[in-house]
């Protein structure tokens, strides 16, 4: 087996992908997006069980890690649609956040170069509403770096994606007919038995 085949291209995909889900997962719990964390945790789950499946040559957990892609690369698709507001959504609306908090995108009064105008009086800083922070400007703006965020994975999505078709279209059943346990014989007639 060569050291770029498609096995060692998908194991080193799927270590990729779980980088940056991890990397994502941290940034959303920081912006309280609920909805993102539960799905990032789906994909993290989900991955893991792909490379295992890849390592194991187990073309089952391959076509799981397959159909799962699938969602993935549908979720990230609305994402991107949400912060570019097309499609009837708006990066304003909580969806993100499940209608549970008022919170945003971390990346919102956290991104790069991102100077914000503290709040008018004294007065106001014990509140906890995140609304009364007016970020001025920023290098890039929050919602390009949640798209750039979505082209990553879409990106390392669809390579896996393909890598791991070809897996799956080449791989054969005797790959996945594995016994843990190891060859065990039944005796087919009473007089093959050991006394």
């Amino acid at each position: 087996m060569g050291c770029c085949s498609a096995r060692c291209m998908l194991i080193l995909l799927c270590c990729l992908q779980l980088v940056t889900a991890l990397e994502r997962q941290v940034f959303d719990f920081l912006g309280y997006q609920w909805a993102p964390i539960m799905i990032n945790f789906f994909h993290i789950i989900m991955v893991i069980l792909g490379l295992f499946g890849t390592i194991q040559y187990r073309s089952c957990y391959v076509v799981m890690y397959l159909l799962w892609t699938m969602l993935w690369v549908g979720w990230n698709v609305f994402v991107s649609c949400l912060y570019l507001d097309l499609g009837g959504l708006s990066k304003d609306s909580d969806v993100l956040s499940l209608g549970v908090s008022s919170h945003r995108s971390w990346w919102k009064d956290n991104g790069p170069g991102c100077e914000s105008d503290g709040l008018p009086s004294t007065g106001w800083q014990n509140q906890q509403n995140p609304e009364l922070t007016t970020v001025l400007s920023c290098w890039l703006e929050y919602q390009y770096i949640e798209i750039l965020h979505c082209i990553v994975q879409l990106l390392i999505s669809l390579l896996g994606f393909i890598y791991a078709c070809y897996i799956v279209s080449t791989s054969s059943d005797e790959e996945d007919s594995f016994n843990f346990i190891g060859e065990f014989h039944h005796p087919s007639k009473p007089s093959q038995l050991l006394f």
